[in-house]
């Protein structure tokens, strides 16, 4: 008998988007996502793990710091190693950057400013699990809130994820113009979303999970129904 399928949402003292990330899920996957405190010791079974964004433990030290002594997080490590899709969002990359598992570091926007709007991103590898469902240049509209959303990585690592193609999202116009007038914190060849060598772990700072209504935008959705196959 075929295991019923499950998605897991780890949350932390000062996350804030899990609540916005339940509501999709169950929208756009039909599946109540099951809520892993950050002092979880063992997670049983997931077929799907998901980081929230927000302030985790208030973003001291360094955004995504203090939450990679979670836990729970070792947990998402060892899934990681086993293929089990992680995907990081906003604070969620911060995380997944702090702990290793997706190469760089998230610093201070430029002119050290929150950014909170919505911003274009274009999809420039869509050949992952993450985003199979969208044409190649697609671009898709979401709303960013963070403050240290300023994707950093030495001219090394630059060269190793250009060559393993994990650069999957980056900020452009409304017509898909990649330019430093299109990028809203200072990233690193307006890189919005990464992947980790192996495809199966997605960090990104555009918030899917609240572009999912014709009030903001529809392009979630489409983010979202990218996972289905991945369960």
């Amino acid at each position: 008998m075929q295991k019923k399928k499950k998605i897991s949402i780890i949350v932390f003292p000062g996350s804030n988007c899990d609540r916005d990330l339940m509501i999709a899920t169950e929208k756009c996957l039909g599946l109540k996502p099951k809520v892993i405190w950050h002092n979880e010791t063992h997670i049983k079974h997931s077929n799907m793990i998901l980081i929230p964004g927000g302030f985790s433990f208030g973003d001291y030290l360094r955004a995504g710091t203090i939450a990679t002594k979670s836990p729970a997080i070792k947990e998402v490590i060892r899934l990681s190693g086993k293929g089990v899709p992680i995907i990081g969002i906003c604070n969620g990359f911060q995380i997944l950057t702090e702990c290793g598992l997706l190469k760089g570091a998230l610093i201070k926007n430029t002119k050290q400013l929150f950014k909170c709007e919505n911003v274009y991103i274009k999809v420039v590898n869509n050949k992952t699990n993450f985003t199979n469902f969208f044409s190649s240049t697609e671009v898709l509209k979401m709303p960013i809130a963070h403050s240290q959303g300023n994707y950093f990585l030495n001219k090394d690592q630059i060269k190793e994820i250009r060559d393993n193609e994990q650069i999957i999202f980056k900020y452009s116009s409304k017509f898909g113009d990649v330019s430093r007038e299109n990028n809203p914190n200072g990233s690193v060849d307006n890189i919005a979303g990464i992947t980790n060598k192996e495809k199966n772990v997605l960090g990104l700072m555009p918030h899917p999970e609240r572009a999912i209504d014709e009030f903001t935008s529809c392009d979630g959705i489409k983010f979202f129904e990218n996972l289905k196959n991945l369960l």
